[in-house]
C-alpha cells in the first residue's frame, strides 16, 4: 500500500512506455522498480530495480514462503509474478514501481496497485475474446485501472474510446491528461543507431528534440505519451530534470534492458526482431518496413499464438514478400500447418517449419546481403531464436 508506482495499460506500446518511464526516473536518481511481461529470455526479465534483474534466490525464498498460500487457493502464474515483483520492490524499499498491467486492466492482477498515476497507452482490437467485441467495451476494461483522484494520461484516442475516458475520470474525479493535445510530432527519422524526434509541447511551443534508442517509428507516439507522464510527475513534486529525460531516452535499453522492439539484431542480411502481434502492431512494423527498406526482399518469419485475429493480420501482410511460418513450443501456439493453411488460402507465399529455427536456418540458407529478414508475430517466437542470431 506505501509503494509508489505508476501503473501502465494499453493495447500496443505499454512495455516500451514503461521501460522508457523507468530509464528516465533511474537518470533522475530515483531507485525504480519495473514490472513487466512477458519475458524474452530470463524471467527475471519482468522484475527489475534499476535495470538489474530479481535476484533467483529471492524468487526460491519467496516461492518457498508462500507454497501453502500456492497449495490453497492456485494462483495463476501470472498472480504469483505479481505478488513477487511487489514483494520484492517492498522488500528493496525502491522509491518508484513502474507496474504494466498483463491483460486488459479492470481485472487484472496488478490492479491492487494504489498509482501516483494512471496511463493508458492506446487502445485496440486485441484479446477481444476477453475484453470484448469494440474499442469502447476494451476501452471501459483498459479504463478499470483508472483510480479515484489520481491523474492518467492517455496517449491515443478516437470517437469510440474517448468518450469512456472522460466518463470514467468524471466518476472518479481524476485529471484526464490526453497526450496527443500536450505534444505534436514535428520530426522524426533514423539516425545511425538512433530515432531523432523533435516533439513540440503545444501549450508552451517549445520544441523537445529527443534521441531515441529505440528505433521503431512508433516509438515518437510512446515518447509523447511518456513526456506527457513526466511533466504530471513533475506538478506532484518529482524531481526529474531535463537531461535525465533526454538521457533516459536515449538509453533506454542499457539502463532497462528491452529488446525486441524493431530489434535490428544482424546485418547483411538484416534481421529485425519486432514482437508485433496484432493488427495496429503489424500495421506500424509494415509502415516502417516501407519507409526504410522498400527496394528490399521482404523474408518474414512468422508465428502467433492461437487467439489472434489472423485474418485481420493477414489483410495487411504483402503478398511480394516470402513467408516462413513456424511455431513456439508452447501449448498456446497456433500449429503451424494451420497457420501455413490460412496464409496460403489469403495468397501468402511460404513454407512451414516446425520451430523458429529452422525457419531461420532456411531463409539464411537463400537471403542475399541486402534482404530484410522480419522475426515477428509473437513474444514466444523471438524467445526461441538461438543467441547466435
Amino acid at each position: 500500500k506505501n509503494l509508489k508506482c505508476i501503473h501502465i495499460a494499453g493495447t500496443n506500446g505499454k512495455g516500451s512506455t514503461a521501460h522508457m518511464l523507468a530509464s528516465i526516473l533511474q537518470e533522475a536518481g530515483y531507485n525504480t522498480g519495473l514490472y513487466t511481461s512477458p519475458h524474452i529470455k530470463d524471467f527475471g526479465e519482468r522484475i527489475r530495480i534499476n535495470g538489474e534483474m530479481i535476484d533467483h534466490d529471492f524468487v526460491i525464498r519467496f516461492v518457498e514462503k508462500i507454497k501453502p498460500a500456492i497449495e490453497e487457493i492456485s494462483p495463476s502464474f501470472f498472480e504469483l509474478t505479481v505478488a513477487m515483483g511487489l514483494d520484492y520492490f517492498a522488500e528493496k524499499q525502491v522509491t518508484v514501481a513502474v507496474i504494466e498491467t498483463g491483460l486488459g486492466g479492470r481485472l487484472d492482477s496488478t490492479n491492487i496497485v494504489n498509482p501516483v498515476l494512471s496511463i493508458i497507452t492506446n487502445i485496440g482490437l486485441d484479446h477481444t475474446d476477453l475484453l470484448g467485441k469494440t474499442l469502447g467495451e476494451i476501452a471501459s476494461e483498459k479504463a478499470g485501472i483508472i483510480k479515484k483522484g489520481v491523474p492518467v494520461v492517455i496517449g491515443e484516442v478516437n470517437d469510440e474510446t474517448l468518450p469512456v475516458f472522460i466518463e470514467m475520470t468524471s466518476n472518479t474525479q481524476s485529471e484526464l491528461v490526453l497526450s496527443t493535445e500536450q505534444y505534436l510530432t514535428e520530426y522524426i527519422s533514423p539516425e545511425g543507431g538512433f530515432l531523432l524526434v523533435n516533439l513540440k509541447d503545444v501549450p508552451s511551443g517549445v520544441v523537445e528534440k529527443l534521441r531515441l534508442d529505440l528505433r521503431g517509428l512508433y516509438q515518437a507516439k510512446n515518447a509523447a505519451t511518456v513526456l506527457s507522464a513526466v511533466k504530471v510527475l513533475r506538478k506532484q513534486g518529482w524531481n526529474i530534470p531535463e537531461n535525465s529525460l533526454h538521457e533516459g531516452l536515449a538509453k533506454v535499453s542499457l539502463n532497462t534492458g528491452l529488446h525486441g522492439r524493431w530489434e535490428i539484431i544482424r546485418q547483411n542480411p538484416k534481421i529485425i526482431v519486432d514482437v508485433a502481434h496484432n493488427r495496429d502492431g503489424f500495421a506500424a512494423l509494415l509502415n516502417q518496413l516501407e519507409l526504410q527498406f522498400p527496394n528490399n526482399k521482404w523474408h518474414f518469419i512468422l508465428g502467433f499464438v492461437n487467439d489472434k485475429d489472423i485474418n485481420a493480420i493477414m489483410e495487411l501482410l504483402p503478398r511480394h514478400a516470402f513467408y516462413y511460418f513456424t511455431q513456439a513450443q508452447i501449448p498456446r501456439a497456433l500449429p503451424v500447418n494451420e497457420l501455413g493453411s490460412l496464409a496460403r488460402k489469403a495468397g501468402l507465399k511460404g513454407n512451414d517449419y516446425k520451430n523458429v529455427n529452422d525457419a531461420m536456418s532456411a531463409v539464411l540458407s537463400v537471403a542475399h546481403e541486402n534482404d530484410a529478414i522480419i522475426c515477428c508475430g509473437s513474444f514466444f517466437v523471438i524467445a526461441e531464436l538461438n543467441q547466435q542470431y
